[in-house]
């Protein structure tokens, strides 16, 4: 009876982790190709995808083995999700590591907010801020053409600023605010006089829509607050879902047990009635 119960257990919520391994496998899909600027960076997008396709193999594995009495099976099932616990638990506990610092910066009258790499973890700077990995990132962001929307826009200087923009839209499709350039509509600034102190990515913004502001500082930093902001959210998640994931391997170790002293007792069973024969 433990033995029917505990696998029909594990058989369902297997098939719950099963389920939810298709939004998991779909959201990284959708975090690779989204457009927002933060698709050009695969270390969060990446990994989801390929945690959505163990989860949905390994869940497999655990439902066939529960439902079926399959032993060696139920073996790498509880295998597999040790493995998957452990790594699960490594990545959150780094997630928040890394985004444990920085924060946009409000500009007074503005509705967005700026951002300044400085303010963020070192190992997030690093990851972007690398000439091997940036060339890559701003190559992405010129190809997936993550300003057009503020160069289709033709607004208005009181509607821009009013703007609540992506942090890579701030950082890359506009000048700093500290540059005190003349808004000209879409992606089009006039430079004006400046002291020679300014901040050198106003010497670094450009009018033409293929180089904007990809070679600023500030663009690393909505970059890297972006994915900040990703992996905040993947960190949060992962705590309920390794809870989860827990409970699941802990029924599992259930079934396991249940299952060898199945075995057993039918091995004896066999026994006794052979030398009764």
């Amino acid at each position: 009876m433990a033995f029917r119960l505990s696998n029909n257990v594990i058989g369902a919520l297997n098939l719950v982790t099963l389920l939810l391994s298709a939004p998991i496998l779909g959201g990284g899909i959708w975090m690779a190709t989204r457009g927002d600027g933060g698709e050009c960076d695969r270390h969060l997008s990446s990994p989801a995808i390929a945690l959505g396709a163990v989860l949905m193999a390994v869940s497999l594995a655990g439902l066939v083995g529960a439902c079926c009495r399959v032993t060696w099976l139920l073996w790498v099932y509880l295998l597999a999700m040790f493995a998957l616990i452990v790594a699960l638990l490594g990545f959150t506990a780094f997630a928040f590591a890394v985004t444990n610092r920085g924060a946009g910066e409000a500009v007074s009258g503005r509705g967005y907010r700026e951002y300044r790499l400085g303010d963020y973890s070192t190992w997030l700077r690093r990851h972007v801020g690398s000439s091997k990995n940036w060339d890559k990132i701003r190559s992405c962001l010129a190809g997936a053409d993550v300003c057009r929307s503020l160069q289709d826009r033709n607004e208005t200087w009181a509607q821009f600023v009013a703007d609540d923009l992506s942090p890579v839209q701030s950082g890359c499709c506009k000048p700093p605010t500290s540059c005190n350039f003349t808004y000209g509509g879409g992606t089009r600034w006039g430079k004006t006089a400046r002291l020679s102190s300014a901040d050198p990515d106003c010497d670094e913004w450009s009018n033409d829509a293929d180089e904007v502001c990809y070679g600023c500082r500030s663009c690393k930093a909505g970059v890297v607050a972006a994915l900040k902001r990703d992996w905040k959210r993947v960190a949060i998640v992962n705590v309920v879902f390794l809870a989860f994931i827990v409970v699941v391997y802990s029924v599992g170790c259930c079934a396991f047990k249940n299952s060898r002293r199945d075995s057993v007792h039918r091995r004896s069973g066999g026994w006794k009635q052979a030398g009764y024969a």
